[in-house]
């Protein structure tokens, strides 16, 4: 399993990935997403370069409820080749800490 904590900032998104996905393979993924901070949701997404660079969320894989709150996406990588991971900012305005637990 792989924890990945981070913060949106000011721009309202955060690249998770720095290279899109490479699988041919269909293998099982498993993701918990939480968003550790109140007064605002965050977006787990996944799209093209594009997509993040505009702010758009792609394939949204999960959403944020406050702190306390996880949500799990179960997803055939396949679905995620060529794509990166994001976070967005849904709602609010303040830096947003997250969690991400990947297995």
């Amino acid at each position: 399993m792989i924890t990945i904590t981070g913060t949106v900032g000011s721009t309202g998104k955060y690249l998770v990935t720095g290279l899109p996905v490479d699988t041919k393979e269909h293998t099982v993924l498993k993701l918990a997403f939480e968003n550790n901070t109140s007064g605002t949701n965050l977006a787990l997404c996944a799209g093209t370069m594009a997509d993040f660079n505009a702010g758009n969320p792609g394939l949204q894989l999960n959403d944020s409820g406050g702190p306390g709150f996880q949500f799990l996406t179960i997803i055939d990588t396949n679905k995620l080749s060529g794509k990166v991971l994001y976070v967005l900012r849904a709602v609010g305005t303040a830096d947003s800490e997250f969690t991400i637990n990947i297995e």
